[in-house]
């Protein structure tokens, strides 16, 4: 079996999908996208394939070294989401040639579904006691939220003291045995985050996400000392080598590689592994499409220390479409007390559906994340 053509569709609401095709008709899909920089990725997709075309898709641990370190210069998110996409493309071939899901042939499954947990409220949060009911009656049995606004390097009482009533008001609402994940989202400071870790740890919270910024991570050796809360850091970084001082150091308690952009399935398997050995959780990002979580769902399927797994099913980003649009088989995410299933079809489990990704596509996406500013002018993290 050869590789013969690599297509990619740029679709609402803003992903990136990626088709594989071979010359035994067999094809596979993957999801390569930095969230506001799709058009960057698929250039850099595009880029690889030409090393690709008519090689045996089968080689994938070879195809990923050379994808990786073949370039003098290697890591970072766009090359490393490129790389995923296509490693998990590569995946679903192998998989359907064999008749057999991805977990199978890694292993096998250790577990038959894993938990799952819902977004509530949006950037700014607002009204969300009401909207975390809402999740828990569909039979969520976790919520994640942003915990805060933008907050300056040294902020007021004032901004903390509405930071905290939000989650108050949430574990009201919800009783003390719904999951809360809060996420910072890099919005906080050395600081601040210190003051709000402490002033939110009666809240009981399943973990605090991003605390402070990746680039920030000796940060976390002061904030651990203010809080029993586990801590929760790894979207924005990229490969073994990136989570490498992140586990060593210990002062993190679940580490969140995102599929799409930490090198796909092959590496991200690697990365759980290393994680279990420092006793370290594992909950995949995931606020993308039906493609990547599938990805995600094959590497919880095989993960002792994968506990929960983000998903983006109605989630505010998802303006004009969401992740079952794109696939026939949309039976295959089965959500079910507060769980979901782990697939079972060959490949990645998953149907997509190609009429309509090419009409989406038609319209594509130029999606950008929100520029903020503080009070005072300055830039704010979003």
């Amino acid at each position: 079996m050869k590789i013969t053509k690599l297509t990619t569709y740029i679709v609402p609401p803003r992903w990136l999908f990626l088709k594989v095709e071979t010359d035994e008709g067999i094809v596979g899909w993957g999801e390569p996208v930095v969230e506001g920089r799709a058009l960057t990725v698929q250039a850099a997709v595009h880029e690889l394939e030409d090393y690709l075309i008519g090689k045996d898709p089968f080689l994938i641990e070879d195809h990923w070294t050379v994808m990786y370190r073949g370039g003098f210069y290697r890591g970072g998110a766009v090359h490393m989401s490129a790389i995923s996409g296509i490693d998990q493309a590569l995946w679903d071939i192998k998989g359907k040639a064999l008749g057999q899901p991805i977990h199978s042939l890694l292993g096998g499954q250790l577990r038959d579904r894993i938990k799952v947990y819902s977004w509530i409220g949006g950037d700014r949060p607002s009204d969300v006691a009401n909207n975390a009911r809402e999740v828990v009656a569909r039979g969520f049995k976790a919520i994640k939220l942003n915990g805060c606004e933008e907050m300056q390097i040294v902020d007021t009482n004032e901004k903390v003291e509405k930071a905290v009533e939000t989650i108050a008001a949430i574990r009201e609402a919800i009783g003390p045995h719904i999951g809360i994940g809060v996420d910072f989202h890099g919005r906080v400071h050395k600081p601040m985050a210190k003051v709000l870790a402490k002033e939110l740890d009666p809240y009981k919270l399943m973990f605090i996400e991003e605390p402070v910024l990746s680039e920030n991570k000796e940060a976390l050796r002061d904030i651990v000392n203010h809080t029993s809360t586990p801590i929760a850091l790894g979207e924005r970084l990229f490969s073994r080598w990136d989570f490498k001082q992140v586990l060593s150091d210990g002062y993190v308690d679940i580490i969140q590689p995102d599929l799409s952009h930490a090198g796909g399935i092959t590496e991200c398997r690697k990365i759980a592994a290393m994680a279990e050995a420092y006793d370290v959780a594992l909950a995949p990002h995931c606020p993308l499409g039906p493609i990547a979580l599938a990805a995600c769902l094959q590497v919880d399927a095989v993960s002792y220390n994968a506990f929960i797994q983000e998903q983006s099913l109605g989630i505010h980003y998802n303006k004009g479409n969401d992740i079952l649009d794109y696939i026939a088989n949309k039976e295959v995410f089965h959500y079910a007390d507060g769980f979901v299933s782990i697939p079972q079809g060959p490949g990645l489990g998953i149907e997509v559906d190609e009429a309509y990704v090419i009409e989406r596509a038609k319209e594509g996406h130029r999606w950008r994340n929100p520029i903020w500013r503080h009070a005072d002018g300055s830039f704010a993290e979003w």
